[in-house]
């Protein structure tokens, strides 16, 4: 089984985690009273599993770039790609946490804290081993990390690309495949020189 097949899979089983908590009064679908009637009508299951899942993702790429960024020694375009990462996706946050509020959805009692490798997420023994790296090591490990990271952030953003209906989160799912496929090439590149 290749990555994009078991990504896709473990997004599928996530998505019905998320999707199994949500009854039929708090789907926010066309006709629903939840959240501004307006932006609900304009919502479906993938943009809320979309949301749900991305939060806690970007919560994920935040505390590997605070880990990297308190180390010494760290290679300056490591730093500045960390740097990178946490300016973008704290408001990015900030966004889908805001949508869910409008979707009438509680961001947190949606949250994939239980996410699996399959999304790109880092297990705790892999966030262990990059703080307890040091200079040349920790940028190469969080170089390898954040890729696989992004990788999953890309497969979760295309099933929105495909499946989602709301006009803002499609468009973000497409800013992010965008933002890290460029900063995937950028870090695939910067690791051939370290």
């Amino acid at each position: 089984m290749n990555f994009r097949t078991a990504a896709i899979a473990a997004l599928s089983l996530s998505a019905a985690l998320v999707l199994a908590g949500c009854s039929a009064e708090d789907d926010p679908t066309p006709g629903t009273e939840q959240g501004s009637s307006e932006q609900a009508a304009d919502v479906n299951r993938t943009d809320v599993a979309f949301a749900s899942m991305m939060i806690p993702h970007h919560e994920q790429a935040i505390e590997m770039s605070d880990i990297v960024l308190a180390q010494d020694g760290v290679h300056p375009e490591v730093v500045e790609l960390a740097e990178a990462i946490k300016a973008a996706q704290g408001p990015e946050i900030e966004l889908l946490r805001g949508w869910l509020h409008d979707w009438g959805i509680d961001p947190d009692q949606h949250a994939m804290h239980g996410m699996d490798h399959g999304d790109g997420m880092m297990s705790e023994n892999d966030l262990a081993a990059l703080e307890a790296a040091g200079g040349a090591e920790a940028s190469r490990l969080f170089l390898e990390q954040m890729i696989r990271h992004h990788e999953g952030a890309i497969v979760m953003a295309q099933a929105e690309v495909d499946e989602g209906r709301n006009p803002g989160a499609v468009e973000l799912a497409q800013t992010i495949i965008d933002a890290q496929t460029t900063e995937i090439q950028q870090m695939e590149d910067l690791s051939a020189t370290l």
